[in-house]
């Protein structure tokens, strides 16, 4: 594993996520039987078993990301893996372009979805119609490449991440008229780095790659906003009568530590279940739209609340055979419950497993058909801001499984030494660590406790953190307090590598940031200061504000700022500014704006530390 991403390793991991159709993070013999069928070259049992031996070192009937790259290197000559290749690119309505990224090499071919270019485009004429701010490139001609130019001023894509999470994005930022190359740069800084606020991986993305409109790039970076806002009531601390899909034996907490793609199969079987049908997947199980009609059927509304009309879903479509008509009776009945988004009966005939599950998402969202169990006492806890910034910081780095609950997804450790990547600390991957499927007793408890004993080990004897009583065992345990601490010490020691790395190696601590805080708002004029990371005029946002306008003059509108006396709304309100200001010079913040205005120490530091690497590139 590496921080920097080759254009190999790109293409491989491209490939392997149109194969895992389910995103479990595992490829399996069905999988690679739907791939070659819906690409019209189906193969032989026996062929495709011998492809899964091919990849499957480990002979657990698995394909994990390590053993595909590992195989796929491998197998670059061969006629069976021309024929894999063949069938990734010719997979239905995948279009191949060379490649345009400054990462890509010569020759490098990224595959663009036109059913993703089309399915985005509406999702974006119908979520921002009504938003004047849009008018300038809505409605986007799903047919074209029209998609591509709209997103090219950073306005649609600023507008986007705020409908997905409320608030990333003070829209006073966003710079609207008259726009400039500079105004428009602004724009897609404050976009990226408001995207890798919120856990979108944007490492290989830049500016200039938006502006010119790469599609590979932009649907890459819609799909990670869009599903963002999609996933983001599929959980159970935010929506608790998803316990209603508790099955017998489960916990709670086993439960909450389900994807939210898992949840929603889990929903969509929990329904389909009541007339005796189930599906395993969001590809080849819906192709015929059985399972969707009667999922329909059983989540409509019946009539039984308020201001909500009776809905009856007409059935007759089911009789229909011509799967591409009987997909379009289906979509229409979807259409009267508002639900139809995402997927075209093409899509829902070939399959399309990202498009489908994100169908499938808009019917929970607006139709979820649960009822919280009654005489259930339950303690649920929901998450806090410093869990959602750590979750989303690590998810930003592109770290693999994505992570959905910070205690449950880092047990076997796997995330944590990735990180530890990320921060320059070795890692033996071969000879260390023991890589998923986890098997044996306890379902391979012994393995993830050995990882988690080295993730440990490495912090104290490589990174040097102060890891006083915290063992492999917490980690494990899903210790909340010792997990948080050496996951914040990642985090403080990969923001104080950036600042080392613009600094020739010196070394980047507390005091050396304070000092150059205090000695650039002095050279600039301001009249700020801080004496530490717990000064209290921090949480006015005012020494913030004054840092970004010395880093880059008169980019602040100080019109906007409250002075003086300070209510808590004020503030705040200087803190939102502040946050989205610093994201739009180019400075990669994680922080809230509540961290501000509590001055939360930890996430307080971080500001200042990226906006000192802000202002050490400008020097």
């Amino acid at each position: 594993m590496s921080a920097n991403v080759s254009a190999e390793e790109m293409e491989i991991r491209e490939s392997f996520k149109k194969v895992d159709v389910d995103g479990n993070g595992y490829i399996t013999a069905s999988e690679l039987s739907n791939l070659f069928q819906e690409v019209g070259c189906s193969m032989p049992g026996y062929q495709i078993r011998e492809l899964l031996q091919k990849l499957d070192k480990n002979n657990d009937s698995k394909v994990t990301f390590e053993e595909f790259t590992a195989i796929f290197k491998e197998m670059k000559g061969e006629g069976m893996a021309q024929k894999f290749r063949k069938a990734l690119n010719k997979k239905e309505g995948i279009l191949a372009i060379g490649g345009t990224s400054t990462i890509s090499s010569e020759g490098t071919q990224h595959s663009i979805s036109e059913q993703e270019r089309f399915a985005f485009a509406n999702y974006i004429n119908s979520s921002l119609e009504k938003d004047p701010e849009c008018k300038h490139v809505l409605p986007i001609n799903p047919e074209t490449e029209a998609l591509f130019k709209a997103v090219a001023d950073g306005i649609i894509l600023c507008k986007l991440i705020n409908r997905s999470v409320s608030d990333t994005i003070d829209e006073r930022t966003i710079n609207k008229k008259k726009l400039t190359p500079f105004t428009t740069q602004e724009n897609l800084n404050l976009a990226l780095n408001s995207a890798s606020a919120i856990g979108c991986q944007v490492v290989n993305i830049g500016a200039q790659d938006l502006k010119e409109g790469k599609p590979h790039l932009v649907l890459g970076l819609l799909w990670q906003i869009i599903k963002i806002g999609l996933f983001a009531e599929i959980e159970l601390s935010r929506n608790e009568a998803i316990a209603a899909l508790l099955e017998e034996g489960e916990t709670l907490e086993e439960l909450m530590k389900l994807s939210p793609e898992e949840l929603l199969l889990r929903w969509a079987n929990f329904h389909l279940k009541k007339v005796g049908m189930s599906i395993s997947n969001f590809s080849g199980d819906i192709k015929d739209s059985k399972a969707y009609f009667h999922l329909l059927q059983q989540i409509a509304p019946d009539g039984s609340k308020e201001d909500v009309p009776r809905v009856d879903v007409d059935m007759m479509g089911l009789y229909e055979n011509d799967l591409a008509k009987r997909a379009e009776c289906m979509l229409k009945q979807a259409d009267r419950l508002n639900c139809r988004q995402f997927v075209t009966a093409t899509d829902v005939v070939s399959g399309n497993a990202k498009l489908n599950m994100a169908f499938v998402a808009t019917l929970f969202n607006k139709h979820p058909a649960l009822t919280k169990p009654e005489n259930q006492d339950w303690n649920l806890t929901s998450e806090t801001r410093e869990e959602r910034t750590f979750r989303n910081w690590m998810n930003s780095l592109g770290v693999s499984p994505r992570v959905h609950h910070i205690y449950g997804d880092l047990q076997n450790a796997m995330v944590i030494l990735q990180l530890y990547e990320r921060i320059k600390v070795q890692v033996d991957w071969d000879s260390r660590v023991n890589h998923p499927p986890f098997k044996g007793i306890g379902g391979g408890h012994l393995k993830k406790m050995e990882n988690c004993t080295y993730a440990v080990e490495l912090g104290k004897k490589q990174a040097g953190f102060s890891l006083v009583g915290i063992g492999g065992q917490d980690l494990y345990d899903g210790n909340q307090t010792l997990t948080l601490a050496l996951v914040w010490q990642l985090m403080r020691r990969y923001t104080l590598n950036v600042l080392e790395d613009l600094g020739h190696g010196e070394v980047a601590g507390d005091d050396l940031i304070v000092s150059w805080v205090n000695k650039t708002l002095s050279q600039a004029g301001k009249s700020s200061s801080i004496k530490s990371f717990r000064d209290k005029g921090i949480n006015t946002s005012i020494p913030v504000l004054d840092l970004i306008d010395a880093i880059q003059p008169q980019s602040v509108n100080f019109e906007l700022v409250q002075k003086g006396s300070l209510s808590d709304e004020d503030k705040l309100n200087n803190a939102k500014y502040a946050i989205s200001m610093a994201r739009k010079i180019g400075a990669k913040v994680y922080a809230l704006p509540e961290d501000l205005v509590e001055i939360n120490q930890k996430m307080v530091m971080t500001v200042f530390a990226c906006l000192m690497g802000r202002g050490m590139k400008r020097a």
